[in-house]
């Protein structure tokens, strides 16, 4: 076989490409570079677009998380001043109810020792209203 200084067989008749051959070629390398660049571009576009949604989404989760928070302090602050207001209520109810029956209960005490007083005979009498003078009869008795 036959060859030469360069190592491939017949290098010295390879025909040089055409000028428009050269163009073409050139324009395809030049399409396949920017294919490559605007590809290049679209992906780090759509990742950069892609780390942005996740911060937001991320913030909008934080935000709700503390506006539900706010809502449960919000929530319990009022339920617990109804809590507050019923014991208040409950408290004046019980002691309205206690005071009522100590009422009653000196009441009671009081016509019992008078009762007893009466019954016991220490003192009995009756005692009568006429015209102009007074009658008294009292008998005093000790027991």
């Amino acid at each position: 076989m036959g060859t030469e200084m360069g190592g491939y067989p017949n290098e010295h008749l390879r025909v040089l490409p055409s000028p428009d051959q050269l163009e073409n070629a050139a324009v395809k390398i030049q399409s396949w570079w920017r294919g490559n660049m605007v590809r290049r571009t679209l992906l780090h576009t759509a990742l950069r677009a892609w780390v942005i949604q996740c911060w937001w989404r991320s913030m909008q989760a934080k935000m709700l998380e503390q506006r539900r928070r706010l809502a449960l302090r919000l929530y319990t602050c009022q339920e617990w001043a109804v809590v507050k207001v019923q014991a208040q209520v409950r408290m004046w109810q019980a002691r309205r109810r206690f005071l009522q029956a100590r009422q009653a209960a000196c009441i009671i005490q009081s016509h019992w020792r008078w009762h007893t007083s009466q019954t016991r005979g220490l003192i009995r009498g009756r005692y009568e209203v006429k015209a102009s003078r007074l009658e008294l009869d009292i008998e005093i008795l000790l027991t």
